[in-house]
């Protein structure tokens, strides 16, 4: 029986807590398995507390045998509800497919519950999509060395390894040659998504969906495959229809943790930092409403201190009626915060992005439930003219789902000349 768990960031997890829909006890196997995975990823994903952990700012979804646990983003305070989680979960899946992290034009809560068991079989079943697509289109197939004893001399004796095995089989030859075939690293990636899928999933219409799929899959070697692999990997027109399989198939390989003692608690875990999938979700919501005069930029970059860097997440510039340009700074907190004591780390750093790129406004941004005004304050020193920052507040629903109009309310807050007319 599978069970799902819903929870949100920076909530605690402990191993007497129940399943939903099970009165199951999570249990301490489960948690040691977290602490486990925690530990060999430095310890940024959870904190360890007694008989449990507690999230971080990490969401996404976790499954661990029979576990499924999801970490859902909020941005507020309030008690939740099952509602609350419903909400919440619709919400990071639209942000996802808005990043580009799911490439589905719409994903409803509607549709989850009829297909799908959890975020992670939403991953899988697009996975299995995507491959299916590439037999269907015929793998790409390349030249590759290959060593081996053979009956007839082909390609290059390898003298030294034929005399070794060969001394006595006069009739044999160990030779290196090319050959063309479908068994390479990028097929093989492949492969090895497929099989970790067949061994991690509980999933039944996915486990059958997986058997179709390995058995339509020509001769390829099951490898182990790692990081080097995929840093391996160069794009070419041929490989161009592979991208969107192989960035799933780098999420499932390399967030795999097999249980090697044995038990069937295999693990794997797709988490997103929600301070840099927020920072993205704006860039995103804001870049389409650039036109001629109206330009934003994302992960921009300057030299600082001897090696260190300072990187605002966005710079817009506006060119008003009179062809001057102004510059603002967005830099994004998914965070709750009091409006009125802003941190001071934040603020110099706001400041520092004022001096560097010349701008005379900045903003703090935050998303909340509802968002209040607020005021431009002034750094008093510095630069001539302007040099002002503002604590922004911006609501992420509208209703239950996220508010399209989001963006164009962001333009609004930093108060450019003219930016009604643009919007």
């Amino acid at each position: 029986m599978r069970h799902l768990i819903q929870i949100f960031e920076y909530q605690k997890l402990c191993a007497n807590d129940k399943a939903y829909f099970s009165n199951e006890k999570i249990g301490k196997k489960v948690i040691d398995k977290l602490w486990q995975y925690n530990d060999t990823h430095d310890n940024i994903y959870f904190t360890a507390i007694r008989n449990g952990v507690k999230f971080k700012q990490f969401v996404g979804v976790i499954q661990i045998g029979n576990i499924t646990i999801e970490i859902l983003p909020k941005a507020d305070k309030q008690k939740s509800t099952e509602g609350d989680k419903k909400k919440w979960h619709d919400v990071l899946l639209q942000m996802l497919v808005k990043c580009k992290k799911i490439k589905v034009d719409s994903v409803s809560e509607a549709s989850l519950k009829k297909r799908y068991h959890s975020l992670l079989d939403l991953y899988f079943e697009l996975y299995l999509q995507e491959v299916n697509y590439l037999l269907e289109q015929g793998l790409v197939k390349k030249y590759h060395k290959q060593q081996g004893n053979l009956n007839v001399l082909k390609g290059r004796l390898e003298f030294g390894k034929n005399v070794q095995l060969n001394l006595i089989h006069r009739e044999r030859f160990y030779t290196s040659h090319q050959i063309y075939d479908s068994n390479h690293t990028i097929n093989q990636i492949l492969l090895r998504g497929l099989v970790i899928l067949k061994t991690i999933t509980n999933n039944s219409s996915l486990i059958d969906y997986i058997n179709r799929t390995l058995s339509r899959f020509p001769n390829v070697e099951n490898k182990s495959i790692n990081k080097i692999h995929f840093d391996s990997l160069v794009d070419n027109r041929k490989t161009a229809p592979y991208q969107e399989a192989i960035k799933i198939a780098k999420m499932i390989i390399l967030n795999y943790a097999p249980d090697i003692k044995g038990g069937n608690e295999h693990m794997i875990a797709l988490l997103f930092d929600m301070n840099k999938l927020w920072e993205e979700y704006v860039y995103r919501v804001l870049a389409k409403y650039q036109n001629k005069n109206l330009k934003v930029s994302f992960q921009n970059s300057d030299k600082f201190w001897e090696n260190k860097r300072i990187s605002p997440d966005i710079v817009i510039t506006n060119t008003n009626e009179h062809g001057l340009k102004e510059t603002f700074i967005i830099d994004t907190k998914w965070k709750i915060i009091n409006p009125q004591k802003p941190g001071d780390d934040d603020l110099k750093q706001m400041y520092a992005y004022n001096m560097y790129w010349e701008a005379n406004k900045s903003m703090l941004l935050y998303p909340v439930s509802n968002p209040k005004p607020t005021t431009f304050g002034d750094f008093h020193k510095g630069k001539e003219g302007e040099n002002k920052c503002k604590i922004g507040f911006v609501s992420v629903l509208e209703g239950n789902k996220l508010d399209e109009a989001i963006g164009q309310k962001i333009l609004l807050l930093l108060e450019m000349n003219k930016i009604k007319s643009q919007i």
